[in-house]
Parts: C-alpha cells; structure tokens; sequence
C-alpha cells in the first residue's frame, strides 16, 4: 500500500517497550501482512519483513483495547482507533474532501487491529500501549480548566479606564428603591411572614422552633437519607 514506508524501527532511545514479532497487521479490515509490532514511548510502529511499514502518533489513537469477540474478528487480536485518514487515498483527494466537507464535524477514522501469533502476549501489548499513551495527553483535555473569559485589568481600573459594575450592600439597596418600590418590597415581606414559609427566617435557615410549631400540622420527615441511596449513581467530577 502506498502509504507504507521504510525506516527504522525505534529502539531503547524511542523508549521501547515491547516488541512483538510474528504480527499480522489489518487495516480497515485488509490484510497489510506479517511483521513486527514495536510499542515505544513515542510512537506505535509495525514493520513488515522488507523494511516497509508505517507509525502511528499516540495524540492520534483514541482508542485501544484487547478484541476476544470472535464474531467481530477471527482471531484475537489489539484493536487500535485512529482519527485519521489512513490507506491508498491520495494527499489531493483527502484535501479535496476536506474542503468540501469543512462544515462536516465527524472525523475521519481508521481502525488497525494487530493479530500476535501468540495471542497469550495481547495483554503485555495492551499494558505497554497504556503506559506509553499516558505520556502522551491530550492538549484539549488540559486546556480545558483554563478560562477562556476577559481578565480584571487592575492597573486599567485604578486609572479609571475599566468598565466594573456596580454593587450595593442591602441597605445601599433599599436607599436606591423609588417609593413604589419600598412599598412594594413591604407588602411582599408582609405575604411572607403570614405563610407557611415562615418556619424560615429571612436568610432562608429554619429554626427548632418553626419545626415544633408545625410538626402538630404538618407531616415532617426528620429521617436522615439512607447511606447509599445513590451509589450507582453517575457522577462527574
């Protein structure tokens, strides 16, 4: 295939890892041949026994996992993702297609699945391929707690150049109420003090005192939660 290259495969200075030979390479579901896989620390390679092979970035494998489905595929085998356009299209029709599809989101993907003689080696590949993955994180993951609104320029606000809103304590408040308002704001406070939800103060905290009250009139369930009501519950952190 065209996009097979010769070079040399990396060694301990790429930080090898595992180097598995007799090693069956499919992309796409065709068969590139028998080789060698090598799984270093920067990059993933497979080489055939000419020399002729290719590499793959771990920024671009986003996905990796042991495949023991033989309805999927035969053999058991490492199944490798890539969003990338790998195989015999040319660099021109790729860019073609990429520029007619500029508004299309999907990312193009190739799946590679690397077939061991010995299929009891695929957990050995699966861990060095986790370990070497890990030194390579994703950039947007760790762009992602960075803030992305305008900065507080000090210096601009003290020269009187900054646009701050403005904030008022609640007293400061009440001077600015027009007289409508005023009387407004007392009416609503005298609904509120005459409703049920008076069992809370103004701060919104209720008292021992409000529960005694209308515990006579009202149900009231004092239970605490039962201690993992929610354990399988998704959470994200």
């Amino acid at each position: 295939m065209s996009f097979l290259k010769s070079f040399p495969p990396p060694g301990s200075s790429e930080g090898l890892r595992q180097q598995q030979p007799d090693t069956e390479a499919v992309l796409n579901g065709k068969g590139l041949g028998t080789g060698t896989l090598y799984i270093a620390e920067s990059r993933l390679s497979w080489l055939d026994g000419s020399g002729l092979g290719f590499s793959l970035e771990y920024p671009t494998i986003s996905l990796h996992a042991v495949s023991r489905d033989l309805n999927a595929y035969p053999r058991e085998h490492l199944y490798v993702m890539v969003n990338a356009k790998i195989g015999e299209e040319s660099k021109e029709s790729v860019a073609d297609e990429e520029e007619e599809d500029s508004d299309d989101d999907v990312e193009p993907i190739a799946e590679f699945r690397f077939v061991p003689s010995d299929k009891s080696a695929l957990e050995a590949m699966f861990t060095a391929m986790c370990e070497c993955q890990a030194l390579h994180p994703d950039p947007e993951d760790e762009d992602s707690d960075d803030y992305d609104g305008e900065e507080y320029d000090v210096e601009a606000h003290e020269q009187g150049q900054g646009d701050i809103p403005t904030f008022y304590t609640y007293e400061e408040g009440l001077s600015h109420l027009t007289a409508e308002g005023q009387a407004t704001l007392e009416r609503l406070e005298g609904m509120l003090s005459q409703s049920v939800g008076s069992q809370y103060n103004m701060a919104g905290v209720r008292t021992e005192d409000s529960i005694r009250d209308y515990e006579d009139g009202m149900e009231v369930d004092t239970t605490p939660t039962v201690a993992g009501q929610f354990e399988d519950a998704d959470v994200d952190h």
